[in-house]
């Protein structure tokens, strides 16, 4: 393979591509080039030639191939493999921290919420996954081909149920009891995933009842919904659920279970900026601190943090960005307690800084238990100002082989200071991402953020307002700011703001 195919399977801190249907990109030579890449970037890091690795995958219809491809790589390498079979992506790191599997690393199979034919391998060291420039070493050495050899040993052992009966306890310790969802309806939506075990494994040996779950077979063609906290198909389905069967919470997990969702006794979704209050809301009642979110989180999420007697900081979209900065707040000596993005990532500082979907519920599980009669989780956050509207629209390029970080980087900035000198719009006092413009009450009473997509090359707008038709009046505003931009497509704002 030459370097510029390894380079493109590169997403952010993991590695991508698609692995079944048409084109395949992540082929049996580029797994095994990459998995002996691994072990050889290990023997660097820690200067000794032998490892234990676990590997685990989601549902996804490639696993099969790629675990035996892995398998391949990890063993001609010289080091051991541990293969824990059908697994949650935040499993993977637990094993290396509270196990005695004794293993060195880890690597999940799992392309998150990507379409059915797309799979990827995600790395771990006690340490917590790789950083980005990791990856970039990783994928160079893939490319050199300057790997170890030898005959490493090969072993099965699961892990999900040492996995959930820690979640158990912690729900246990918390509550002081053994059953403490006992006369409660939780139900689950694993939307075909790895997420299933939640219902068997936790929910059930607390006591609740889990009649009305969906979808809890994996079966990677993933045949009901897209298994993503985020998409509306998703939501709606486990709404419908919960009503249907009179549940007091649904929960919903994507593929590999490091995200979740929840939706309340009324099907009403407990998303995005709620479910990062509903968060803040129960942490705030044992210590105030300081959550850290990306970018495109509400000022109305910033009201009731700050309401709550803790600090919000808005920082960079991508969770490994938002993770980082919370743990760099607690080595300072701030207390954050939290480090969310908006997609579903929670990572909690008392969870390894680990962006566990499971860990998440459990502490929507310890707040629910303690309810008091005629409380409600919603009622945590009755509080919280929402908009009118809330909207993405996402902006292209009219020529793609235009280097888009470039010239995406230079509307941003030529944007931020033409802010400056335009009435009826100010650039927000903090922003860490991209350029956040706020409009007054009748010019869209509202705000919104355009910024570089992580990976792709668009510029994502994401805008809110506290007035019924306020959206369109801050994207007709921004449209014309970006008229001089002639490579910039924006089709899809002209129909946004006409529909």
């Amino acid at each position: 393979m030459c370097s510029q195919t390894f380079k493109q399977l590169k997403s952010g801190t993991d590695v991508r591509g698609t692995a079944s249907g048409g084109k395949i990109t992540l082929t049996d030579e580029a797994v095994l080039a990459i998995s002996r890449a691994f072990i050889k970037w290990l023997s660097l890091k820690y200067k000794k030639n032998r490892f234990k690795i676990a590997v685990g995958h989601d549902s996804r219809i490639s696993a099969e191939r790629i675990t035996e491809c892995v398998k391949r790589g990890i063993l001609t390498s010289g080091s051991d493999m541990v293969y824990t079979g059908l697994s949650s992506t935040p499993s993977m790191f637990i094993l290396l921290k509270k196990s005695g599997y004794k293993c060195d690393a880890s690597i999940m199979l799992t392309a998150s919420h990507l379409p059915s034919d797309r799979n990827g391998l995600k790395f771990f060291t006690p340490d917590g996954g790789l950083d980005s420039s990791d990856i970039d070493e990783i994928l160079s050495i893939a490319e050199s081909g300057d790997f170890l050899s030898g005959d490493g040993k090969y072993s099965e052992k699961p892990y999900m149920d040492e996995y959930s009966e820690i979640l158990v306890k912690t729900v246990r310790s918390a509550c002081g009891n053994e059953t403490p969802l006992k006369g409660r309806k939780i139900i689950v939506d694993a939307g075909n995933g790895a997420g299933g075990f939640f219902t068997e494994k936790v929910l059930i040996p607390l006591g609740a009842d889990t009649a009305g779950s969906q979808f809890l077979e994996p079966d990677g063609n993933f045949p009901n919904h897209i298994p993503n906290p985020e998409d509306k198909g998703a939501i709606e389905s486990l709404s419908k659920a919960v009503i249907a069967s009179k549940a007091e919470l649904g929960i919903i997990f994507d593929t590999d279970v490091d995200r979740a969702g929840a939706v309340d006794a009324s099907g009403k979704e407990i998303n995005r900026n709620r479910l990062i209050a509903l968060l803040a809301a129960i942490l705030m009642k044992e210590k105030s601190g300081v959550i850290v979110t990306d970018s495109v989180t509400s000022d109305g999420l910033t009201q009731f943090i700050e309401c709550l007697g803790g600090f919000h900081l808005r920082y960079k979209r991508g969770y490994k960005n938002v993770i980082d900065k919370c743990k760099e707040l607690n080595a300072t000596g701030a207390y954050s307690p939290l480090a969310m993005e908006t997609s579903g990532h929670a990572a909690f500082k008392e969870n390894y800084y680990l962006d566990d979907g499971a860990y998440l519920v459990t502490k929507l599980l310890i707040a629910l238990a303690n309810l008091k009669d005629g409380e409600s989780l919603t009622g945590l956050i009755s509080a919280l100002p929402e908009p009118v509207e809330s909207d993405e629209v996402r902006i292209s390029f009219n020529d793609n082989s235009v280097d888009f970080k470039a010239e995406g980087k230079k509307v941003i900035g030529e944007l931020t200071e033409k802010v400056k000198d335009t009435d009826g719009m100010k650039l927000a006092d903090s922003n860490y991402e991209g350029v956040r413009i706020n409009f007054p009450k009748d010019g869209g009473d509202g705000w919104l953020l355009l910024r570089m997509s992580v990976h792709d090359p668009v510029l994502p707008l994401n805008f809110e307002s506290g007035t019924r038709g306020g959206n369109k009046i801050m994207a007709d505003k921004l449209l014309q700011l970006l008229k001089p931009y002639s490579f910039l497509n924006t089709d899809n704002l002209i129909k946004y703001i006409h529909n």
